[in-house]
Protein backbone atom coordinates (compact mmCIF):
# COMPACT_ATOMS: atom_id res chain seq x y z
CA UNK A 1 0.00 0.00 0.00
CA UNK A 2 1.17 3.54 -0.69
CA UNK A 3 2.56 4.71 2.41
CA UNK A 4 0.70 8.18 1.86
CA UNK A 5 -2.51 7.20 1.63
CA UNK A 6 -4.85 7.85 3.48
CA UNK A 7 -8.34 6.58 4.24
CA UNK A 8 -11.31 8.80 3.36
CA UNK A 9 -13.08 8.50 6.06
CA UNK A 10 -9.80 9.42 8.51
CA UNK A 11 -9.90 12.94 6.07
CA UNK A 12 -13.67 13.56 6.56
CA UNK A 13 -13.14 12.69 10.32
CA UNK A 14 -10.36 15.73 10.17
CA UNK A 15 -12.30 18.04 7.95
CA UNK A 16 -15.78 17.79 10.33
CA UNK A 17 -13.88 18.02 13.24
CA UNK A 18 -12.22 20.82 12.02
CA UNK A 19 -15.03 22.48 11.15
CA UNK A 20 -16.87 22.33 14.40
CA UNK A 21 -13.93 23.33 16.34
CA UNK A 22 -13.61 26.41 14.04
CA UNK A 23 -17.51 27.26 14.35
CA UNK A 24 -16.56 27.72 18.03
CA UNK A 25 -13.83 30.00 17.53
CA UNK A 26 -16.17 31.89 14.92
CA UNK A 27 -18.74 32.27 17.66
CA UNK A 28 -16.82 34.75 19.23
CA UNK A 29 -17.02 37.22 16.86
CA UNK A 30 -20.43 36.58 15.85
CA UNK A 31 -22.47 39.54 16.10
CA UNK A 32 -20.28 41.88 16.77
CA UNK A 33 -19.84 44.17 14.01
CA UNK A 34 -20.16 47.87 14.56
CA UNK A 35 -23.80 49.18 14.44
CA UNK A 36 -22.94 52.03 12.75
CA UNK A 37 -21.77 50.79 9.94
CA UNK A 38 -23.51 48.39 7.36
CA UNK A 39 -19.97 46.50 7.01
CA UNK A 40 -17.51 46.13 9.19
CA UNK A 41 -14.80 45.21 6.97
CA UNK A 42 -12.56 44.91 9.97
CA UNK A 43 -14.28 42.27 11.39
CA UNK A 44 -14.84 40.24 8.80
CA UNK A 45 -10.88 41.01 8.52
CA UNK A 46 -9.98 40.14 11.75
CA UNK A 47 -12.45 36.68 11.53
CA UNK A 48 -11.06 35.22 8.72
CA UNK A 49 -7.10 35.91 9.06
CA UNK A 50 -8.04 33.76 12.55
CA UNK A 51 -9.61 30.68 10.85
CA UNK A 52 -7.81 30.66 7.80
CA UNK A 53 -5.06 30.81 10.64
CA UNK A 54 -6.03 27.77 12.83
CA UNK A 55 -6.60 25.65 9.76
CA UNK A 56 -3.09 26.08 8.32
CA UNK A 57 -2.23 25.08 12.02
CA UNK A 58 -4.30 22.10 11.92
CA UNK A 59 -3.24 20.80 8.76
CA UNK A 60 0.37 21.25 9.45
CA UNK A 61 0.23 19.13 12.62
CA UNK A 62 -2.12 16.45 11.20
CA UNK A 63 -1.45 16.34 7.32
CA UNK A 64 1.91 17.87 6.84
CA UNK A 65 2.36 16.85 3.08
CA UNK A 66 -1.20 18.38 1.95
CA UNK A 67 -1.26 21.75 0.32
CA UNK A 68 -3.69 24.29 1.27
CA UNK A 69 -5.16 26.42 -1.77
CA UNK A 70 -5.02 30.23 -1.90
CA UNK A 71 -7.00 30.97 -4.80
CA UNK A 72 -4.56 29.41 -7.79
CA UNK A 73 -4.43 26.02 -9.41
CA UNK A 74 -1.89 23.56 -7.54
CA UNK A 75 1.87 24.14 -8.84
CA UNK A 76 3.60 21.51 -10.62
CA UNK A 77 4.79 19.86 -7.14
CA UNK A 78 0.92 18.48 -7.40
CA UNK A 79 1.78 14.90 -7.43
CA UNK A 80 0.15 11.03 -6.88
CA UNK A 81 1.99 11.40 -4.06
CA UNK A 82 0.95 12.57 -0.90
CA UNK A 83 1.03 16.09 -2.01
CA UNK A 84 -1.97 15.16 -4.69
CA UNK A 85 -4.38 16.59 -1.71
CA UNK A 86 -5.59 20.38 -1.78
CA UNK A 87 -7.77 21.30 1.12
CA UNK A 88 -9.87 24.16 0.32
CA UNK A 89 -11.12 26.33 3.19
CA UNK A 90 -13.81 28.96 2.99
CA UNK A 91 -14.21 30.44 6.23
CA UNK A 92 -17.27 32.73 5.99
CA UNK A 93 -20.23 32.73 3.71
CA UNK A 94 -22.69 34.81 5.02
CA UNK A 95 -20.96 37.92 5.93
CA UNK A 96 -23.39 40.44 6.62
CA UNK A 97 -25.71 37.89 8.73
CA UNK A 98 -22.73 36.72 10.46
CA UNK A 99 -22.17 40.71 11.64
CA UNK A 100 -25.46 41.38 12.24
CA UNK A 101 -25.84 38.66 14.50
CA UNK A 102 -28.49 36.58 12.10
CA UNK A 103 -27.77 32.90 12.02
CA UNK A 104 -27.67 31.92 8.65
CA UNK A 105 -23.87 31.57 7.76
CA UNK A 106 -21.11 29.02 7.78
CA UNK A 107 -17.74 27.50 6.55
CA UNK A 108 -16.99 25.26 4.62
CA UNK A 109 -13.93 22.56 3.81
CA UNK A 110 -13.62 20.51 0.81
CA UNK A 111 -10.73 17.93 -0.44
CA UNK A 112 -9.63 17.70 -3.79
CA UNK A 113 -7.53 14.33 -5.11
CA UNK A 114 -5.94 14.96 -7.86
CA UNK A 115 -8.23 17.87 -8.83
CA UNK A 116 -10.92 16.21 -8.23
CA UNK A 117 -13.49 16.77 -5.20
CA UNK A 118 -13.14 13.94 -2.64
CA UNK A 119 -15.68 15.50 0.03
CA UNK A 120 -17.17 18.52 1.37
CA UNK A 121 -18.92 20.02 4.70
CA UNK A 122 -20.74 22.65 5.43
CA UNK A 123 -20.83 24.02 8.75
CA UNK A 124 -23.47 26.56 10.54
CA UNK A 125 -22.27 27.31 13.93
CA UNK A 126 -25.23 29.41 14.97
CA UNK A 127 -27.83 26.54 14.11
CA UNK A 128 -24.97 23.76 14.44
CA UNK A 129 -26.29 22.35 11.46
CA UNK A 130 -23.59 20.02 9.60
CA UNK A 131 -23.98 19.38 5.89
CA UNK A 132 -21.16 16.81 4.41
CA UNK A 133 -20.74 14.16 2.06
CA UNK A 134 -17.79 11.97 0.07
CA UNK A 135 -18.23 12.37 -3.71
CA UNK A 136 -20.19 9.45 -5.24
CA UNK A 137 -21.62 8.70 -2.03
CA UNK A 138 -24.97 10.10 0.11
CA UNK A 139 -24.62 13.62 1.41
CA UNK A 140 -26.22 13.96 5.60
CA UNK A 141 -27.29 16.67 7.28
CA UNK A 142 -26.08 15.19 10.26
CA UNK A 143 -26.67 11.89 10.55
CA UNK A 144 -29.49 11.95 8.41
CA UNK A 145 -29.81 11.63 4.80
CA UNK A 146 -30.87 13.93 2.64
CA UNK A 147 -31.53 14.15 -0.84
CA UNK A 148 -33.20 16.85 -3.19
CA UNK A 149 -36.74 17.77 -3.40
CA UNK A 150 -38.69 14.80 -5.24
CA UNK A 151 -40.88 16.59 -6.69
CA UNK A 152 -42.09 16.34 -10.24
CA UNK A 153 -43.15 20.01 -10.94
CA UNK A 154 -43.16 23.06 -9.72
CA UNK A 155 -45.86 25.03 -7.92
CA UNK A 156 -47.57 28.04 -5.62
CA UNK A 157 -45.77 25.80 -2.61
CA UNK A 158 -41.94 25.53 -4.23
CA UNK A 159 -39.25 27.78 -2.96
CA UNK A 160 -36.39 29.38 -5.30
CA UNK A 161 -33.61 30.81 -3.12
CA UNK A 162 -31.76 34.04 -5.23
CA UNK A 163 -29.31 36.42 -4.30
CA UNK A 164 -28.73 40.02 -3.77
CA UNK A 165 -30.14 42.27 -6.21
CA UNK A 166 -32.17 39.52 -8.21
CA UNK A 167 -34.84 41.52 -9.48
CA UNK A 168 -32.46 43.99 -11.59
CA UNK A 169 -31.44 40.88 -13.63
CA UNK A 170 -34.35 38.75 -14.10
CA UNK A 171 -38.40 38.80 -14.53
CA UNK A 172 -39.55 36.20 -12.32
CA UNK A 173 -42.51 34.27 -13.17
CA UNK A 174 -41.47 31.63 -10.48
CA UNK A 175 -45.27 30.33 -9.15
CA UNK A 176 -43.74 30.07 -5.66
CA UNK A 177 -42.13 31.74 -2.91
CA UNK A 178 -38.75 33.27 -3.70
CA UNK A 179 -36.10 34.29 -0.81
CA UNK A 180 -32.58 35.78 -0.29
CA UNK A 181 -31.69 34.46 2.95
CA UNK A 182 -28.18 35.57 2.53
CA UNK A 183 -25.96 32.76 2.33
CA UNK A 184 -24.82 31.15 -1.11
CA UNK A 185 -23.73 27.39 0.65
CA UNK A 186 -26.85 27.53 2.85
CA UNK A 187 -28.87 28.09 -0.11
CA UNK A 188 -27.32 24.86 -2.18
CA UNK A 189 -27.61 22.50 0.81
CA UNK A 190 -31.47 23.66 1.83
CA UNK A 191 -31.68 22.99 -1.88
CA UNK A 192 -29.76 19.48 -1.12
CA UNK A 193 -32.08 18.29 1.65
CA UNK A 194 -35.46 19.21 -0.38
CA UNK A 195 -36.36 22.17 1.72
CA UNK A 196 -35.78 24.36 -1.54
CA UNK A 197 -36.54 23.20 -5.04
CA UNK A 198 -33.69 25.44 -6.43
CA UNK A 199 -31.35 28.34 -5.84
CA UNK A 200 -30.16 30.61 -7.98
CA UNK A 201 -26.00 31.77 -7.70
CA UNK A 202 -24.08 34.58 -8.91
CA UNK A 203 -20.83 35.55 -8.81
CA UNK A 204 -19.40 32.63 -6.73
CA UNK A 205 -15.87 31.34 -6.63
CA UNK A 206 -14.58 28.14 -6.52
CA UNK A 207 -13.40 28.36 -2.91
CA UNK A 208 -17.07 29.08 -2.53
CA UNK A 209 -18.60 26.97 -4.02
CA UNK A 210 -16.16 23.32 -3.72
CA UNK A 211 -17.39 22.08 -0.66
CA UNK A 212 -21.55 22.43 -1.73
CA UNK A 213 -20.77 21.15 -4.86
CA UNK A 214 -19.85 17.45 -3.46
CA UNK A 215 -22.91 17.96 -0.75
CA UNK A 216 -25.20 18.53 -3.90
CA UNK A 217 -24.18 16.22 -6.30
CA UNK A 218 -24.39 13.49 -4.08
CA UNK A 219 -28.25 14.83 -2.98
CA UNK A 220 -28.98 14.22 -6.40
CA UNK A 221 -28.99 17.32 -7.95
CA UNK A 222 -26.36 19.02 -10.50
CA UNK A 223 -24.86 22.78 -10.70
CA UNK A 224 -26.29 23.67 -14.31
CA UNK A 225 -25.79 26.83 -16.20
CA UNK A 226 -28.83 28.54 -17.39
CA UNK A 227 -28.28 27.28 -21.36
CA UNK A 228 -29.10 23.82 -19.84
CA UNK A 229 -25.08 22.79 -19.41
CA UNK A 230 -23.61 21.56 -16.39
CA UNK A 231 -20.93 23.89 -14.63
CA UNK A 232 -17.43 23.10 -15.73
CA UNK A 233 -16.24 24.16 -11.71
CA UNK A 234 -12.72 22.51 -12.42
CA UNK A 235 -12.28 25.82 -15.15
CA UNK A 236 -12.20 28.13 -12.39
CA UNK A 237 -9.89 26.31 -10.03
CA UNK A 238 -7.15 29.91 -10.77
CA UNK A 239 -9.48 31.54 -8.20
CA UNK A 240 -11.85 33.66 -10.79
CA UNK A 241 -15.25 34.35 -9.98
CA UNK A 242 -17.82 32.41 -11.78
CA UNK A 243 -18.93 35.47 -14.18
CA UNK A 244 -22.18 33.42 -15.59
CA UNK A 245 -25.28 32.87 -13.50
CA UNK A 246 -26.16 29.20 -11.97
CA UNK A 247 -28.83 27.11 -10.68
CA UNK A 248 -28.48 24.33 -8.05
CA UNK A 249 -31.43 22.42 -8.67
CA UNK A 250 -33.01 18.78 -9.27
CA UNK A 251 -32.23 18.24 -12.66
CA UNK A 252 -35.40 17.02 -13.53
CA UNK A 253 -36.89 20.35 -12.54
CA UNK A 254 -34.46 22.14 -14.16
CA UNK A 255 -36.02 23.35 -17.31
CA UNK A 256 -39.27 24.03 -15.57
CA UNK A 257 -37.37 26.40 -13.09
CA UNK A 258 -35.29 27.82 -15.87
CA UNK A 259 -38.49 28.92 -18.52
CA UNK A 260 -39.80 30.95 -15.20
CA UNK A 261 -36.67 33.10 -15.16
CA UNK A 262 -37.12 35.74 -18.27
CA UNK A 263 -33.61 38.06 -18.50
CA UNK A 264 -34.27 41.82 -17.88
CA UNK A 265 -32.14 43.66 -21.50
Amino acid sequence: MDKDYVPIEDLKSFAIDFIQKAGEEALEFYGRGAPQVKFDETLITKAELHLNQLFQQALKARFPEHAFYEGQSPDEAYTHEAKRYVWIFDPLDGMSNFMAGIPVWGMSIALLDNKWPVLGAFYMPATGDLFHALAGQEAFRGTQAIHVSSQESINDESVLLTFSRFHQYYQNGFPGKQLNLGCTSAHICYVAMGCAEAALIANESYQDLAAVRVIMEAAGGHFMRLDGSKFPIAEYLDGQTADIHLLAVPTALFAQVNRCLKKLL
